[in-house]
């Protein structure tokens, strides 16, 4: 018997043991029997149900049988742990090298890339977060998230279905015995605290939950839409823009120039009453003027906007404010998704291969321009252990306490200084027991809320992404001590926690994560870039940018050249990886030194 069935055939006998322990009719759907994305009905008759696999290319009582050739595909289809191992091999790299400098093999393999990441997604969206199952809001409703997996039955026995104990662990204890840093970890692939602030910033665009409603409600546009250097509205654009010759208003402080204080530009900002004046600025998120890494970009952003206007004003004397605007703003977003592909992506994937943006290799194959945010995408997005405890800036240290809610640093340092010193602090390890204090009460948030939404196991999101379901605890962190204590608290590997199971999974080898976060959150982003309307064909080309000028400066963006045309005088060092950086300098989590707390806390 194939192990597909055996496993489903396992879950729905558990199901029966638990009915009969309780003697209440378990739904069977709690067992999660259907494979491959094949969906669970209830049967009319207690205790039965259907696995729907009409369209897919498996059938079965499971979903679990792969048609004559979906099996070839699959055999000659490597893993994602051993694509992974041939994509940063150091024996490779000649072949590598060979792909990136063959300009038809590179086009293949970013097409193949673009599109194999592309289709692990469902595209429309199934499922949203209102409701646990098919609805149509879970495309055209944007005021609430889409979920890729639907939530966990009402009436499951366990949390997690019918796998684990009958009370998930309490969160407080999760976070004493797993996440609380008590020496600081730095990343092991020596991202740069540049980087941390570089996600935080773009991934604001489209990560916005609307909390007073509830944690699946979201006030995004679901995708890269620059609203965090332009605003969320018409109304805070307005106030941001100077509507002369296309331009934002800025000001000149310390000689260079930045945002205007919020006084003088109304827009929406969420400042405590105790953040004086001078470190008040007006933003294009309101969140932004939380520390100043954000306010960093968003200043060498605005001014990049005015920089393209200039240049377009050239090419184009007869334009008015409105289309220079319009047009320049079109501009930074390509170069913002170049930038984020071939700078940002390239660091996370680590890649031999050449991360390249190529919108045009998709151009005649079957893509879908469209794209709605996942909820379990913003979750897995939480990566407050990559902030470190405190900033040196130019030798001057700022604990991180004193650091919240002072852009007026930036001011005071310079965009040059900063910049610089960013770029040579090494981000935390995205680990356990490497929380700083002042983000704890966000992850215990994000626990609460994937608790509150009924997330599936961190097993299950993982076999959704084609990836193998771990075993054993110890299979999944790595290493005895912490697994001993993690099965004591759940009871069954596949009853943990989704984005608990992210943050303990053992790291993958030349990345920052384990391998979870980062085959799942990959078709997420490559879906989310290439689907922006910008890289379809009708948009890729210059005349949408002012012209070939305008086309280039989108075309040879990069994260130094963003930098190095928005400061005065000598760039600094612009790295999203320290300079000192080496390969294995740090401890790595099977060495760290785990003590369980007490007993008789747990």
């Amino acid at each position: 018997m194939k192990p597909v069935v055996l496993l489903a055939a396992g879950l729905a006998l558990l199901a029966m043991s638990v009915q009969a322990k309780t003697n209440k009719p378990v739904n069977p759907c709690c067992s999660f029997p259907c494979q491959n994305r094949g969906v669970c009905l209830n049967g009319r008759e207690p205790g039965t149900y259907t696995c729907d696999c009409e369209n897919l290319p498996f059938y079965g009582k499971h979903c679990e049988t792969p048609y004559f050739w979906t099996r070839v595909a699959l055999w000659f289809k490597p893993s994602p742990e051993t694509l992974h191992q041939l994509l940063v091999s150091e024996n490779l790299k000649w072949l590598w090298n060979i792909v990136n400098n063959v300009r038809f093999l590179h086009d293949w393999m970013i097409r193949r890339v673009y599109l194999t990441r592309a289709e692990i997604l469902d595209t429309p969206p199934l499922y949203e977060t209102m409701h646990a199952y098919p609805t149509i809001a879970a495309t055209t409703n944007h005021s609430v998230y889409a979920r890729c997996l639907p939530p966990v039955p009402l009436d499951c026995p366990t949390p997690m279905g019918v796998k684990g104990k009958e009370k998930l662990p309490d969160v407080d204890l999760l976070l004493k015995t797993f996440f609380t840093r008590e020496k600081f970890r730095p990343d092991p692939q020596g991202s740069s605290v540049l980087m941390t602030f570089f996600a935080q910033h773009f991934t604001h665009m489209f990560f916005k939950t609307a909390y007073k409603d509830n944690p699946g409600s979201t006030w995004s546009g679901h995708g890269v839409d620059m609203t965090s250097i332009y605003g969320s509205n018409v109304t805070d654009e307005h106030r941001l823009r100077s509507f002369k010759d296309g331009k934002l208003k800025l000001q000149i402080l310390n000689n260079e120039e930045f945002p205007m204080y919020s006084k003088d530009a109304p827009v929406y900002m969420t400042y405590p009453s105790a953040v004086p004046q001078e470190s008040r600025f007006a933003l294009g998120h309101p969140f932004f003027g939380l520390l100043p890494g954000l306010f960093l970009f968003q200043t060498i952003w605005m001014r990049e906007h005015n920089r393209v206007c200039d240049i377009l004003r050239e090419d184009h004397p007869d334009w008015d404010d409105e289309r220079l605007f319009q047009t320049g703003k079109l501009i930074t977003l390509g170069q913002t998704i170049k930038i984020v592909v071939e700078d940002y992506v390239q660091h996370l994937a680590s890649y031999y291969v050449y991360v390249a943006f190529k919108p045009e290799v998709l151009f005649g194959y079957p893509f879908q321009y469209s794209n709605k945010i996942v909820v379990e995408f913003n979750h897995l997005y939480h990566w407050h252990p990559l902030m470190p405890d405190s900033f040196n800036i130019s030798g001057n240290i700022v604990e991180m306490k004193d650091y919240i809610f002072r852009s007026d640093l930036v001011v005071k340092h310079g965009t040059a200084a900063m910049t610089d010193s960013l770029s040579r602090q090494r981000a935390g390890h995205m680990s356990h027991h490497n929380h700083g204090a002042v983000t704890m009460h966000v992850l215990r948030d994000t626990i609460l809320q994937g608790r509150e939404m009924r997330f599936q196991s961190f097993n299950n999101y993982r076999a959704r992404f084609n990836l193998k379901p771990y075993a054993s605890f110890e299979e999944l962190t790595g290493e005895k001590k912490m697994a001993a204590e993690l099965e004591r608290l759940y009871g069954d590997v596949d009853a943990v926690e989704m984005y608990v199971g992210m943050l303990l999974e053992k790291r993958r080898k030349r990345a920052l994560f384990g391998s979870t976060i980062v085959d799942m959150g990959a078709p997420f982003s490559v879906k989310g870039l290439l689907a922006n309307p910008l890289c379809s064909p009708l948009y890729w080309r210059p005349s949408t940018f002012g012209g070939e000028r305008g086309f280039d400066i989108v075309k040879s963006a990069t994260l130094k050249k963003l930098f190095c045309n928005n400061i005065k005088g000598k760039c600094p060092l612009v790295s999203f990886r320290v300079p000192e950086y080496v390969e294995g300098d740090v401890e790595e989590a099977t060495n760290f030194d785990f003590r369980p707390p007490p007993r008789d806390e747990l």
